[in-house]
């Protein structure tokens, strides 16, 4: 049987942020003849493999990186090889599977990896040499789609809890919207800026049923953006893996490198990866997170080992010091996020070390059975749980909405829950922290606060700032035994706002207080109770009932 030439055309593009890379060309030729790969005078990557070999391929049922020649002896760069790898695979639905003994090593080629397939880096170690890239901002794999977003029209207004939108769709859509008349999250401080534009995301049926578990929350009287991404209903796994960054060296500020893995698709599950970071000195530019997880739903990072990176100082845009942020993982625009039985390889309780995550725009976060140095929610999270777990230095840190719950956690930092006082300290909603053991500061001698933040009324943050309007405290043990001299107790409340002592202290953008606080069974190795407040003016009406 003769074959004749067979030449397919495969455009992948590869990203990290849409708007900033070019498109790189895969050229896949089918004709007789050993795989090659190589690279054109173009750019173009050029990868051939005969009708035989797809044939073996098809029959064996998945792919690896040496079919397709990769080295994996640690110094030769295997990114093209990786690429190409990939991008046969998912135009023949073909799984992909490292060689567990190989080194694969990555260098400072701008090329992006597109996983659309079940893929198992096994026990496999793959070296990411940031020392001197071409293109700092670009994701090294990303897990991706092939279905397309595409914009809906006819859709002029949302209201908060809106339980339908009137479109009909394809099957399960993933929507985001955006009002860029309207700045929300007008951040106060030392990183002070002038907002992010109203933002919502959320998820529908065909029909355009809201999925209530994760609602609309902000009343859209206008829109100027709003699209639909068809959700993938099949799920896809990432599975094993040992990766290295060879950190950069670049100069401190706010720079950030996304050499990372990044998921872009609805129903995934990352399982057993493992991330350490190597060559950190003295200055470097930080890191947006090597896992990262972006406009998509239902994801799932499970068995990680994952590594916080070192915290570096710049100027911020207040014209002052600031610490700056590098994550090791990080959440945007993506709902029903879980991190199951995740770890780090540095000590948790150790400030030399950023905290390891970062989010803004998200729904349903969970940590279960986790030991990480931080949870945080930026730019606000409508529902977060972290049960099972241990927060280190940094603790928990949330602005948000709907219901906070800590359950059968030790938390380690300065309070048990921070309300970011940078964006108001709000939390719209209500906060249980049930079956916890508390240890302020890691054990450090300082006066406890169940619930930190400020808010000085002043501000506009661009919404209305609340707190919890319920707090249900339920089996705690607070081990403040290294408390200060004139300890008093440990506070259910910082002291949000030091100046409103009495009531000539009028808020220009009231401060919606706490309603209602329970207690019950709440004990303290100092033995000494718990207190409303150093500021026992500003929560003078807040109700405190002990069970």
């Amino acid at each position: 049987m003769k074959y004749t030439l067979l030449i397919i055309l495969v455009l992948c593009t590869f990203l990290a942020h849409a708007q900033h890379n070019k498109p790189d060309t895969i050229v896949i030729t089918s004709e007789k003849g050993k795989i090659q790969v190589s690279v054109g005078d173009n750019g173009e990557l050029h990868v051939n493999v005969s009708p035989d070999d797809l044939r073996k391929f098809k029959w064996t049922g998945f792919v690896r990186y040496s079919n397709f020649g990769a080295k994996g002896d640690g110094k030769t760069d295997d990114i093209d090889v990786i690429a190409a790898t990939h991008a046969f695979a998912n135009r023949h639905n073909l799984p992909v599977k490292a060689d567990d003994n190989a080194t694969y090593y990555i260098g400072a080629k701008h090329l992006t990896v597109m996983i659309q397939t079940d893929t198992d880096f096994g026990k496999a170690s793959f070296i990411i040499d940031d020392t001197d890239v071409q293109k700092r901002d670009a994701s090294v794999f990303m897990v991706s789609s092939g279905l397309k977003p595409f914009k809906l029209t006819k859709i002029t207004s949302l209201k908060r809890n809106q339980k339908k939108i009137d479109t009909s769709l394809p099957g399960p859509c993933l929507i985001t919207v955006t009002n860029s008349n309207v700045k929300q999250y007008i951040r106060f401080g030392l990183n002070q800026n002038n907002g992010s534009s109203q933002t919502d995301i959320f998820v529908v049926d065909k029909n355009g049923n809201v999925d209530m578990n994760a609602p609309i929350i902000w009343d859209f009287d206008e829109i100027t953006e709003i699209t639909a991404l068809p959700i993938d209903e099949k799920p896809l796994k990432v599975s094993g893996g040992r990766f290295t960054t060879i950190a950069n060296k670049a100069e401190s500020k706010y720079t950030y490198y996304s050499r990372n893995m990044a998921v872009r698709r609805s129903n995934v599950l990352v399982e057993g990866l493992e991330h350490r970071i190597t060559g950190e000195g003295d200055e470097g530019a930080p890191y947006g997170g090597f896992i990262t997880i972006n406009d998509c739903s239902y994801v799932t990072v499970k068995n990680a080992v994952l590594t916080g990176h070192k915290t570096y100082n710049t100027i911020g845009t207040a014209g002052k010091p600031v610490s700056m942020g590098s994550y090791d993982l990080s959440v945007n625009r993506a709902l029903n996020v879980s991190f199951i039985n995740c770890t780090q390889t540095n000590d948790i309780n150790d400030n030399k070390y950023w905290g390891i995550l970062g989010s803004n725009f998200c729904k349903n976060l969970l940590y279960d059975h986790c030991t990480l140095s931080r949870f945080d929610a930026h730019q606000g999270v409508a529902n977060a749980t972290i049960r099972n777990s241990t927060l280190g230095h940094m603790g928990i840190n949330a602005i948000g909405s709907g219901l906070l719950l800590v359950e059968n956690s030790t938390i380690r930092g300065r309070s048990i829950v921070n309300l970011r006082s940078d964006y108001g300290s709000t939390w719209q909603g209500e906060v249980v922290i049930r079956d916890c053991v508390f240890v302020p500061a890691d054990g450090k001698s300082i006066s406890a606060a169940l619930i930190g933040g400020s808010n000085s009324g002043q501000h506009d943050f661009g919404y209305t700032a609340y707190m919890p309007e319920k707090i249900t405290i339920e089996n705690l043990r607070i081990d403040d035994s290294r408390h200060p001299e004139n300890y008093q107790g440990p506070a259910i409340f910082a002291n949000f706002n030091p100046e409103m002592t009495d009531d000539s202290y009028k808020e220009k953008f009231p401060y919606v207080k706490t309603k209602e606080v329970i207690l019950k069974n709440v004990k303290t190795t100092s033995g000494k109770p718990v207190r409303i407040s150093d500021n026992t003016f500003m929560f003078k009406d807040v109700k405190v009932v002990k069970r």
